[in-house]
């Protein structure tokens, strides 16, 4: 990394990268992204949709909070004020930031009223192969969870989430199954649930078998390949009692128009596309300005799709070589054995250049051990990607950031 590369600006940075394609839709919706963030109006009512989150019998409106990014307390505030009631969070959030971030908000509200999930990723965990190892620290999971109701100021949590459970050797692994239960019965968690961004399908008919979770909170949205899998293993798991939460519902999208990378994502066509299934109980979309907010709130009032949001999202689906969502599937990592966490990688690559937000890249960046990267000593990459990524050069594009001063990541 040479020292020009390393006093690249932000603009710059995410001036580079991704290629793509630009329709008349795409022009049409990117014309009106430009407009100033505006506040949700104060006093506003608006439509609250409401569902049963399965045999919790806890009834949210389909639209939650993701945290992810929290940082405003006025924005916050104004959600759970305009009548969201689900906040989900994480203990690896920001390294627990988050978490006491929002247990200051909240003490300001009824403990009764709000709907309060977070949870924890047992350590050491393999991301490839989608079980967790035999090692697995039990001790440092109890603490980590200790430590969520610590920064959160609040003596239980609605529902706890056995992070990035994949396949059903996670799900079902009994020592954090006997862990949660200890848990559950202190009283310190209301319900039990996993939450799956890889190999998703099977972690979700697993989680509906155990007789154990309550709950399962999964990566949905229209970009997904095997959605059709997914929305089967959903009602599956529906019929079966369990509630059940949509998380990465919004795509980031980003093309090329007149020479420059625009993000090019339709917030609002993609939850309502997510909430048409009735199984999905909840989406937790996560917001950063007042009018993301808005948009999610006005969701709530017609869950129709226009003609304009249909065709938007056809054009994505058709194109979606330039689409940021990794899928997630593992096909890269089988190619190559010599091969980073490339689905992580990706995700920290839509993080920057889809959501413009750097922060969260470079927490997930942090997770892939691997050091050197060995893209760059690859002549040429044997990885076919389902998706058509150009997976070397998004995993040299992106792995810049690990070099890039502090002061860069707002």
């Amino acid at each position: 990394m040479t020292e020009t590369k390393t006093r690249m600006n932000r603009r710059n940075f995410l001036s580079r990268g991704l290629p793509g394609i630009a329709g008349t839709i795409a022009l049409a919706h990117l014309e009106s992204m430009g407009t100033a963030c505006k506040r949700v109006e104060e006093g506003k009512k608006h439509k609250m949709v409401y569902r049963t989150l399965g045999k919790t019998g806890i009834k949210l409106p389909i639209v939650s909070m993701g945290t992810m990014d929290a940082t405003s307390e006025a924005l916050t505030r104004t959600a759970l004020d305009a009548g969201i009631s689900h906040i989900a969070t994480a203990q690896y959030y920001a390294r627990g930031r988050v978490e006491e971030f929002i247990g200051k908000i909240i003490k300001n509200y009824k403990r009764e009223k709000i709907i309060l999930a977070t949870g924890v990723i047992p350590q050491p965990i393999d991301y490839r192969s989608g079980v967790f190892s035999k090692d697995t620290d039990i001790a440092k999971f109890e603490k980590d969870f200790e430590g969520s109701l610590k920064r959160l100021d609040v003596d239980y949590v609605d529902f706890f989430y056995l992070a990035f459970a994949a396949k059903k050797e996670s799900v079902m692994f009994e020592p954090l199954m006997k862990s949660m239960e200890k848990m559950k019965k202190s009283g310190k968690t209301r319900f039990l649930g996993v939450s799956s961004h890889s190999f998703v399908s099977e972690a979700v008919r697993a989680a509906a078998d155990s007789g154990f979770y309550d709950v399962v909170m999964l990566a949905y949205n229209f970009q997904i390949k095997d959605i059709e899998e997914r929305k089967q293993a959903v009602a599956y798991a529906a019929k079966k009692g369990m509630g059940i939460v949509a998380m990465k519902t919004i795509t980031g999208e980003s093309w090329m128009v007149h020479d420059k990378q625009v993000a090019a994502s339709n917030p609002k066509a993609a939850l309502k596309w997510v909430l048409q299934n009735d199984n999905i109980h909840t989406a937790v979309p996560g917001f950063t300005t007042f009018d993301q907010l808005e948009t999610n709130l006005s969701v709530m009032e017609d869950l129709t799709l226009t003609p304009e949001e249909k065709q938007y999202l056809e054009l994505a689906r058709i194109n979606h070589k330039d689409s940021l969502f990794c899928q997630g599937c593992g096909t890269c990592l089988k190619q190559c054995p010599s091969a980073p966490d490339i689905p992580t990688l990706m995700r920290c690559y839509m993080y920057a250049y889809g959501y413009r937000d750097l922060a969260a890249a470079v927490r997930n960046i942090e997770s892939v051990k691997d050091d050197p990267i060995a893209c760059a000593d690859c002549s040429s990459c044997v990885v076919k990607c389902p998706m058509g990524f150009d997976i070397k050069g998004k995993v040299l594009d992106i792995i810049r950031l690990r070099n890039f001063p502090p002061e860069f990541i707002a």
